[in-house]
């Protein structure tokens, strides 16, 4: 199983900003991985461990701010969809070299 973290906390305070970056370490050192920026998971071999995650970020929370936990099964994870776009680059690899020389 898979626990995913949405959050959106406010930065608009210096007490805020630090709120945010200890929640932000907290689920890193707990085993989150980043997806996206404010999109966390960690992978939880059953439905007890699922259990102590969610009391943990419980625990863990800031005071302000929205946080949400969905629970999917690997094969519920495995068939998400990943699209990447273009990637772009201001340094030129070795071919575009050659073209401006």
């Amino acid at each position: 199983m898979r626990v995913l973290v949405f959050f959106d906390l406010p930065v608009t305070t210096s007490e805020n900003r630090r709120a945010y970056t200890h929640f932000r370490k907290f689920l890193l050192k707990n085993g989150f991985l980043m997806l996206q920026e404010s999109v966390y998971c960690k992978l939880a071999l059953n439905s007890t461990a699922v259990n102590a995650i969610v009391e943990n970020i419980h625990k863990n929370k800031p005071e302000e701010g929205l946080i949400q936990l969905l629970t999917v099964t690997e094969k519920q994870y495995a068939k998400m969809d990943i699209i990447i776009g273009e990637i772009k680059s201001e340094v030129l690899d070795s071919d575009e070299r050659l073209v401006i020389l």
